[in-house]
């Protein structure tokens, strides 16, 4: 099983607003959101404490554990600055992404643990939103951390999609060749949170 599709390492891997907003505040007079961020944090924190059964639409040969298995996200915890979605693979409680508010924007990280709580080696890439975001979804290029940890992963692109009502999607292209991950949630249809993930 990997932890991160298409890394050699064992175990997928698998999003931030500016500091002065809180959950589900609104922005400053004059500032008119252009990039989505605000209504984009506001759509997520909607599904807090609910659990979506999802899908694997997208992959190559070595995401197939992500066909075989039962996929699960849980909006777990929401904080004024952080949320926090597990995503569950099976009976595999290893990865959660983490989307927290920065200065500037918005990042996404991704939380990999062992089953005793431990980080993984491959642990906290991800980057910053990208400006041209909107309401529905946010891309996240590879920040200069992933590219020295998983240099493979340098020009990797991830993609939150929140559909209101219908689709979360967490999607991942590298660009440049054609590696493709992306797996969708049926908002229509909240399921049973699962338990906590390995390391909470």
């Amino acid at each position: 099983m990997h932890r991160y599709p298409g890394l050699r390492r064992p175990a997928l891997g698998f999003l931030i607003i500016p500091f002065w907003l809180g959950c589900g505040s609104s922005a400053p007079a004059g500032d008119t959101d252009p990039s989505g961020r605000n209504a984009f944090w506001s759509a997520l924190t909607s599904l807090c404490g609910q659990a979506f059964e999802g899908r694997l639409v997208h992959g190559s040969p070595a995401d197939s554990v992500f066909s075989r298995e039962r996929l699960v996200m849980h909006v777990r915890e929401c904080g004024p600055n952080e949320i926090r979605i597990p995503f569950h693979v099976g009976e595999n409680r290893s990865r959660t992404w983490v989307l927290t508010r920065t200065e500037t924007g918005l990042r996404l990280k991704h939380d990999h643990r062992h089953e005793d709580g431990s980080p993984d080696e491959i642990t906290q890439y991800g980057g910053d939103a990208a400006p041209d975001g909107t309401a529905e979804w946010q891309e996240f290029p590879a920040d200069p951390y992933t590219a020295s940890l998983i240099p493979a992963a340098a020009t990797n692109v991830w993609t939150i999609e929140v559909i209101r009502d219908t689709t979360f999607a967490y999607a991942l292209r590298r660009e440049g060749t054609d590696r493709r991950f992306r797996v969708e949630f049926d908002l229509t249809k909240p399921v049973e949170a699962p338990p906590a993930p390995w390391g909470r």
